[in-house]
């Protein structure tokens, strides 16, 4: 289950690095999200410093319908699109976060984006909990009965 932290919305997931970035995909398409731009920080920090960084993927998602009804109500809004999703590794462990979009578009200080930033937040939370979920299944260790004496 997502947690908030802060300005995200943010979990662990069970499978590895690659298949949580292709089921962070398909949870996007699922809930209407395009992927607009793709950024691997960790080829980019790689070739530009010679960083040597775990998995890192920013994927910049946009709900086409709702950014337009959001754009429509503030223009300037462009400045805080797409939606960023991010998946990565830190310490063996493969984390999902997302924008917590009622958090931002609460800066903006225009209510008619509270119910979009509401509706976002949403889709973006069911996003990254459907592809932290335990795929179905999935190998469940069965506890064993003592050895007889």
């Amino acid at each position: 289950m997502s947690t908030t932290a802060g300005y995200t919305l943010t979990t662990t997931s069970a499978v590895p690095f690659s298949e949580t970035v292709e089921r962070v995909r398909a949870e996007l398409k699922e809930e209407g999200f395009g992927v607009l731009c793709e950024i691997d920080v960790q080829s980019t920090l790689s070739a530009k410093l010679g960083a040597e960084t775990e998995p890192y993927l920013i994927l910049g998602a946009c709900n086409p319908p709702l950014a337009h009804q959001a754009l429509a109500s503030e223009p300037d809004l462009g400045t805080l699109l797409p939606c960023n999703v991010v998946v990565y590794e830190r310490d063996g462990r493969t984390h999902i976060s997302a924008i917590d979009a009622e958090r931002m578009l609460s800066i903006v200080g225009n209510d008619r984006l509270a119910p979009i930033g509401a509706q976002v937040r949403d889709r973006l939370a069911r996003v990254i909990d459907h592809a932290a979920a335990q795929p179905s299944g999935a190998f469940r260790p069965i506890e064993s009965s003592p050895a007889p004496a």
